[in-house]
């Protein structure tokens, strides 16, 4: 083992600690179980810290379509953004040991998606809930708040699962140099799957206190670099590839509702065009008004994320929006869909609201007579010359 760390007490007295092994995996084990944060949620995300939901540990996995339960890996985590963090726990730093180990998380990784029902999930998570006296809804509503829709989450989890957007973590005492290369050549090849080694060095002193100090290993510039451009690239969207997404998202009912507004965009050419986006979070498609003598107008965007949203400042530079009774008139309109626009309309903003809220044609039907009407007015107003 290495050096040590060196803990300040009361009255400066100075306390060396020194690296000591842990007695067993299963101790290991043990430590992630009863303390999530070790994972280090903080170093895996600097920007948005990982938050963890203990699903249960000991998750058998089974490799044959009959359901034959063969394996099982360690444990199973997810953070605030429903993704699936598979954890896996070995000290040695044996080369055969260390084969088998990558090996077998691969395969978790490929069968997950196949063999893994999102009920079985949930199931599991209530179980391993219900074994430590705990309330499952209760320890929802601390990781997420009380006012989280738990039901979305659990959809989010099945489609993480099947776009393949998963962290697989290796856990250890001390992580080898010969398994840090791999797990950073498969961090940067690999995408959406998010792959990381977590080295959890133990510190004891000559009087029993103890120290834990994880690391994690994997996210190289280049890494970062690579699922970046692989993001740009892959979401430039279009018909098809935006509407498998967002089924696979957002589920069917508000696919349905989203190739509705689509097909109403559609079906007002060429004086209303679909235009596709880009991104992760705003891109989608927008209906764009076509003008004489102005630039296209965007009534409106279908966000990926599921959210409907449109530009204010666009608006209330538009005739005749740019008049204050008609400003007024608009938002009157616009709020009794659930668009709120402000009061001043040069102010920038993106209204939205998600489309999970259209429960049914009627509702549907309205947003899209107010844009039916937005259209009227702002043909009824001619670019004057």
């Amino acid at each position: 083992m290495g050096g040590g760390i060196y803990l300040i007490q009361d009255e400066d007295r100075l306390v060396e600690m020194l690296e000591q092994a842990y007695d067993s995996e299963d101790r290991l084990e043990e430590l992630l179980e009863k303390y999530p944060n070790l994972v280090a949620g903080d170093r895996v995300d600097r920007e948005t810290p990982r938050q963890w939901l203990l699903i249960s540990r000991e998750i058998p996995l089974p490799s044959e379509e009959e359901g034959m339960q063969l394996w099982t890996f360690e444990h199973l985590f997810l953070d605030q953004n429903a993704i699936p963090t598979l954890v896996e726990v070995k000290r040695t730093s044996e080369s055969r040991v260390r084969r088998e180990t990558i090996g077998q998380m691969l395969d978790y990784a490929a069968n997950v998606s196949l063999y893994w029902p999102l009920e079985s999930i949930v199931a599991q998570f209530e179980a391993n809930c219900r074994d430590g006296g705990r309330d499952p809804e209760q320890v929802f509503e601390e990781f997420l708040g009380s006012d989280a829709d738990e039901e979305r989450f659990w959809q989010k989890v099945k489609t993480n699962l099947q776009a393949g957007k998963l962290r697989l973590v290796f856990v250890a005492d001390e992580i080898a140099p010969e398994l840090r290369r791999v797990v950073e050549f498969l961090n940067e090849q690999l995408d959406p799957t998010e792959v990381l080694a977590l080295e959890i060095k133990q510190y004891v002193s000559q009087d029993g206190l103890r120290t834990l100090v994880p690391r994690v290993i994997g996210q190289t510039a280049e890494a970062q670099q690579k699922k970046t451009s692989a993001t740009r690239e892959r979401r430039r969207w279009n018909e098809a590839s935006f509407f498998q997404e967002f089924e696979a998202r957002q589920g069917t009912e508000e696919a349905v509702m989203a190739r509705k507004i689509h097909e109403w965009v559609r079906g007002r050419e060429p004086q209303v065009e679909v235009v596709w986006g880009t991104g992760d979070t705003y891109g989608g498609f927008t209906a764009k008004l076509k003008q004489k003598g102005r630039k296209p107008l965007a009534l409106f965007t279908v966000g990926i994320s599921g959210e409907f949203f449109l530009s204010s400042i666009a608006y209330g530079s538009q005739p005749p929006f740019d008049r204050e009774e008609k400003w007024l008139e608009l938002r009157g309109r616009m709020s009794s869909i659930g668009l709120s626009l402000p009061a001043d309309p040069t102010e920038t903003r993106l209204p939205t609201f998600p489309l999970s809220t259209l429960q049914d044609d009627s509702s549907l039907e309205q947003v899209l007579e107010t844009f039916e009407w937005a259209i009227a007015q702002i043909q009824s107003h001619p670019v004057s010359h």
